[in-house]
């Protein structure tokens, strides 16, 4: 077989041949890994739920994703509203996805209240934070903890840190991931509670 002469022309060709395979063979992948991944996200949330929920025996009603401008920003909150499973159907609060911007990138946080508001549990669905300080988030905020939340109210509780006045203590060294984690609590509680105002408005009217 004849060897390509090293032209410019040739050098252009050879470029655009392998650049072409490339891409089809990262659009193959992607195709095949897609669905994985989002049956993988799926259930990590599914879990996440019953998580925060403090419930193995839930479903989840209904999804809604509200929207409110804060300081200027606009941000998006995902309610998951669910309730006991068995014939009863019992509500028992929501599951609310809430994203802030913490020391290294987005913080995104899933924050389970009952009918009433007070906080059940929560999980970290996405962080960027430091490994060693800021990831402490996921442990640092649970009940038996220093800076426990569980079993609190936003509205109540002043859930803020103890250097802005506050009454939760915040991850050794890492303040503003603590503040980032207090933020998306109490923006998830307003945005739940805000919905559940809209809801009940609604039904008094009909």
């Amino acid at each position: 077989m004849k060897k390509l002469e090293s032209t410019l022309t040739n050098m252009v060709v050879v470029l655009v041949a392998v650049a072409l395979i490339m891409g089809s063979l990262l659009a193959y992948v992607n195709h095949i890994t897609a669905a994985p991944i989002a049956a993988q996200a799926e259930k990590t949330l599914a879990d996440g739920i019953k998580t925060v929920m403090q419930s193995n025996s839930l479903r989840v009603i209904s999804t809604d994703t509200v929207r409110q401008t804060i300081g200027g920003k606009e941000y998006s909150f995902i309610i998951h509203h669910t309730q006991n499973s068995d014939k009863n159907a019992t509500a028992l609060g929501a599951a609310v996805e809430s994203t802030t911007l913490g020391f290294g990138g987005n913080l995104r946080v899933l924050v389970g209240f009952n009918t009433e508001g007070t906080i059940l549990g929560y999980t970290i669905l996405e962080s960027s934070e430091t490994p060693g300080l800021g990831a402490k988030a996921d442990k640092w905020f649970q009940r038996g903890n220093k800076g426990n939340v569980i079993g609190k109210t936003p509205v109540k509780d002043n859930l803020t840190v103890t250097k802005d006045g506050g009454s939760v203590d915040a991850i050794t060294a890492s303040t503003i991931t603590s503040r980032a984690f207090l933020l998306a609590v109490n923006q998830a509680y307003a945005a739940y509670m805000q919905q559940a105002k809209s809801h009940k408005q609604l039904k008094e009217r009909r």
